[in-house]
């Protein structure tokens, strides 16, 4: 017998947090309906979806990231963003690199695009940063924003707070304001950075993963069902609307159909367009306008400061918490977003006559946005499979003017701030190898009207297949700096409360 129902009200491909949000809105708009969700990889964390930061023990929390890695297990990988070298392809521990068609010849393409397999996605290894879109980042045709990412917030756990007590948070903040807060709008100026993390009564942090957003509504819901290491190969459509999933077991090998009444692609903004394609949904805007974030880093020791009192407490179980996280908010004028934190080791070698204060090193992030272009996309083949039997992909992205213009006013930028926090550590900032933000976007993107310039409408449902919905990054139409991860569950909360009113019957 198939481990797996029949039929359901509704299937969700993929169980990071934009799935998971369908799951948990679902569960509490529409609790009769029957939900099944499929993950291509296996539950590596308890409760499942949960953050890896979060096991204690080191070597489970290796395994559980190398358990993550799909076909990469086993690759080398970077432990640290300063520990990358220029060319080197390199994925970070939990995630696996695109193996080939990742760079088209004359483009820049993204050498190190990766991926996560496993229950919870990324969010099993992301860093928990929750900022809100600004300016040119907002999507203008959604009223209803501000409301929905209030409810992601919600959703995710996410807290101001978490680092208030280190003891140099307000230095790092008060010396990046005195060079960045002038002529700024409040919402824009230095502040703590919004973070999916809480702390617990003993004071430990425990980060959000989907098991969060995921909540103990969906866990106590009997009409809820999670399946991994389950492959969906494609949307069943029929008439021209979705009816259901075809999922092969990864364990026997055995290819299933369940029925539903509406689906949702929740892979990645990769994998996403990918289903699509191999369920032969093919609009002309699927996989365009692929976007990330390119990415500046750079470090700087702490001056005039004195080494705090006592250890700290541990924050991931090897670093003492002492810096927090600090927000340069993104602006128009200034089109990067800016997380600044700390650092438990230099990035350059320093003397060993020159002792470091615990928590004084402190690591600086900006990452641009990108100028949207048509041609920037990923392609499927009919003809060539990835390790998964699916639909090989490849990456065609370029960077414009006017994007190396945006990065070299972000290194110019860095070097300014590394000097505001204290001495600036090696010669120069370093840029990060294309892809390294793992914040791919656009590929199913939403638009107001189906103009062919996107794949769904405001609900996320795409155009002309009724009861397929897409969800994640790729369905962020906009050109952000910030990280996706608060928009894309906003969007999905909009998607699932749609489906949810479809599916509970109108009292008249």
């Amino acid at each position: 017998m198939s481990r797996y129902p029949a039929s359901v009200d509704v299937a969700i491909v993929g169980s990071g947090p934009a799935g998971a949000t369908y799951a948990r809105i679902l569960s509490e708009e529409a609790p009769d309906a029957s939900i099944a969700m499929f993950e291509v990889g296996p539950t590596v964390s308890d409760p499942p979806g949960a953050h890896v930061k979060n096991i204690e023990d080191a070597g489970l929390r290796a395994r559980a990231q190398e358990r993550s890695e799909g076909p990469g297990a086993g690759a080398a990988t970077v432990n640290s963003p300063g520990a990358v070298k220029s060319g080197e392809r390199r994925a970070r521990p939990g995630t696996y690199l695109l193996a080939d068609g990742y760079q088209v010849d004359g483009e820049d393409g993204l050498p190190v695009a990766a991926f996560s397999s496993n229950v919870g996605g990324m969010a099993a290894h992301w860093t928990g940063a929750c900022p809100r879109p600004g300016g040119s980042e907002r999507i203008a045709f959604l009223d209803d924003l501000d409301d929905l990412l209030a409810a992601g917030d919600r959703l995710l756990g996410v807290t101001t707070d978490a680092f208030d007590a280190a003891p140099y948070t307000a230095l790092v903040r008060d010396r990046l304001a005195a060079v960045v807060d002038d002529g700024r709008a409040d919402a824009a100026r230095v502040q703590r950075m919004p973070l999916a993390v809480h702390r617990r009564d003993d004071g430990r942090l425990v980060w959000s993963g989907s098991d969060v957003v995921l909540g103990d509504a969906t866990r106590a819901n009997p009409r809820f069902s999670l399946f991994d290491e389950s492959l969906v190969a494609r949307v069943l459509v029929e008439d021209g609307r979705a009816v259901g999933v075809e999922v092969r077991d990864l364990g026997t090998g055995e290819v299933h159909e369940v029925r539903a009444r509406a689906v949702v692609v929740a892979a990645d903004a990769l994998r996403t367009p990918q289903v699509l394609w191999a369920s032969g949904v093919r609009p002309a805007a699927l996989g365009r306008m692929l976007n990330d974030q390119t990415q500046v880093v750079y470090a700087s020791r702490l001056r005039d400061v004195e080494p705090p009192a006592g250890d700290g407490i541990a924050a991931s179980g090897a670093l003492s918490e002492q810096s927090g996280v600090s927000w340069v908010p993104f602006t128009d004028e200034m089109p990067f977003h800016g997380q600044i934190m700390q650092l438990d080791a230099s990035p350059v070698p320093l003397a060993d006559d020159d002792p470091v204060i615990p928590g004084s090193i402190v690591g600086l992030g900006l990452f641009c946005a990108k100028d949207l272009q048509w041609e920037d996309r990923v392609e499927f083949s009919d003809t060539e499979q990835d390790s998964y039997g699916m639909p090989a992909m490849r990456l065609h992205y370029t960077l414009t003017d006017r994007d190396h213009a945006v990065l070299d006013r972000a290194r110019a930028e860095i070097v300014e701030l590394a000097k505001a926090v204290g001495e600036p550590i090696g010669d120069r900032p370093f840029t990060m190898p294309l892809g390294a933000s793992l914040h791919y976007q656009g590929t199913t993107r939403m638009g107001e009207t189906d103009d062919g310039q996107s794949v769904c409408g405001p609900d996320s449902e795409v155009w002309d297949v009724p009861g397929l919905f897409v969800a994640g990054n790729g369905v962020i139409p906009t050109a952000t700096a910030c990280n996706p991860t608060l928009t894309s569950v906003a969007l999905g909360v909009r998607g699932a409360r749609h489906i949810a009113r479809t599916l509970t019957p109108v009292i008249e």
